[in-house]
C-alpha cells in the first residue's frame, strides 16, 4: 500500500510538473504511459483541482475542447483586490445613498472582510476623511430592508400594496403595483412598477405609455407583499438596463429623439451621461449629437448645460 502511494504521489508530481511547463495532457495518452486507467488519471486530475482550489494559488485545471486536453489556466481572484476594494468604497461614500447608520458598516466590512492585514491600515487612511464628513441623503431613513423585500417581490414577480409619498404637495396615494425593478440614480433607489386599476386617461400625460412608473424607495411609506403573483407580457417586460440606458434624473414621460449641438470641453461627458448618444456630425465648433431618450429629465439636462447646448430637434 505505501509503495501504492509513493507511485501515485510521484504521477501527481509528474502531471503537476508537465501542466506548469504549460503543456496540454491528454487522459488516454497518461493512463497509458503510466500503465494505470483513464479513471485514475481522472481522479488524479480532480485530486490536483481540489488542492489548488483548497490553496488558492491562482491556477485551475481546465479542459481544453479544442486542443483535446487539459492544461493549467490562472483562476480568477475569488477575493477583490486592494484596488478593486478602494474603488468601490469611493463609490459607495460618492453616491451618498445610505444613512450614516447603513453606509458606514458598509464601509468596515468591506475592508475588514476583503483587504489584507498588512493594508487595512492604509485603505482606511484613503477613505477616512470621507468617512468622518460623510454627509447623508436629506431623507436619513433606513432602505436596506425594504430594498431586499422590494427587491425580493420583483424576483418573485408578487404583486404589491404600496403608500407612496408624492413629490409635489406630499400628498400620500395608495397604489396597488406589480413591481418589475430596482434601478440607482443620483443619489436614491427606485423602484419600478406597473399600476393596477387606474384610469390611465386620467392620470397619465401620455396614456398609451408601457413603461412603468417610477417609485423613490425612501417615499415609500409602506408596503405589502400579497401573495398574488402577476405574469408579465413577454413583449413588453421591463428591462433595467436598456430603461437605464435612456433615462435622465429617473424623470417619467415619452421615448423620444433628441439631436443637438454641443459645443463644450468635454464630448466625452456627454456621451457618458447619454448612453445612447452618437456623433452624427463634428465640425470646428463642435459635435451634433443624436440620442434617443426617456422622460422628461432629458430637459433638464439640457438646460443644465446652458450655452453649450444648441437643441436642434425633438419628437
Amino acid at each position: 500500500m505505501e509503495e501504492f502511494s509513493e507511485l501515485k504521489s510521484a504521477r501527481l508530481l509528474s502531471i503537476y510538473a508537465r501542466l506548469l511547463n504549460e503543456s496540454v495532457l491528454n487522459k488516454r495518452e497518461l493512463a497509458q504511459e503510466f500503465g494505470v486507467t483513464a479513471r485514475s488519471i481522472q481522479r488524479d486530475l480532480e485530486s490536483l483541482w481540489s488542492f489548488l482550489s483548497n490553496e488558492m494559488l491562482g491556477q485551475d485545471v481546465v479542459y481544453d475542447r479544442a486542443a483535446g486536453g487539459y492544461r493549467l489556466t490562472k483562476a480568477a481572484p475569488k477575493g477583490l483586490t486592494n484596488g478593486e476594494i478602494l474603488a468601490v468604497c469611493k463609490i459607495l461614500l460618492e453616491s451618498r445613498s445610505m444613512c450614516r447608520g447603513e453606509m458606514l458598516p458598509i464601509l468596515d466590512k468591506l475592508v475588514d472582510c476583503c483587504v489584507p492585514e498588512e493594508n487595512k491600515r492604509a485603505v482606511q487612511r484613503m477613505i477616512g476623511n470621507e468617512k468622518l464628513l460623510y454627509i447623508e441623503p436629506h431623507h436619513g431613513q433606513p432602505i436596506l430592508q425594504g430594498l431586499w423585500e422590494l427587491g425580493q417581490a420583483v424576483q418573485q414577480k408578487r404583486v404589491l400594496e404600496i403608500e407612496y409619498r408624492k413629490l409635489k404637495g406630499q400628498e400620500t396615494v395608495k397604489r396597488t403595483v406589480e413591481p418589475v425593478g430596482i434601478l440607482f440614480s443620483e443619489y436614491y433607489f427606485y423602484l419600478a412598477a406597473y399600476i393596477r386599476d387606474i384610469d390611465r386617461k386620467q392620470a397619465f400625460e401620455n396614456p398609451d405609455d408601457l413603461y412603468p412608473t417610477i417609485y423613490r424607495i425612501d417615499r415609500i411609506q409602506s408596503f405589502q407583499v400579497l401573495p398574488e403573483h402577476f405574469t408579465p407580457a413577454y413583449a413588453s417586460r421591463f428591462q433595467e438596463g436598456e430603461f437605464r440606458r435612456r433615462v435622465q434624473f429617473m424623470y417619467g414621460g415619452r421615448l423620444q429623439k433628441i439631436r443637438f449641438k454641443y459645443t463644450g470641453p468635454s464630448i466625452e461627458a456627454v456621451l457618458d451621461r447619454l448612453p445612447t448618444a452618437q456623433i452624427v456630425e463634428t465640425d470646428e465648433d463642435g459635435w451634433v449629437i443624436s440620442a434617443e431618450v426617456f422622460g422628461k429629465g432629458i430637459d433638464m439636462w439640457l438646460r443644465s448645460q446652458g450655452q453649450m447646448i444648441q437643441t436642434l430637434q425633438t419628437n
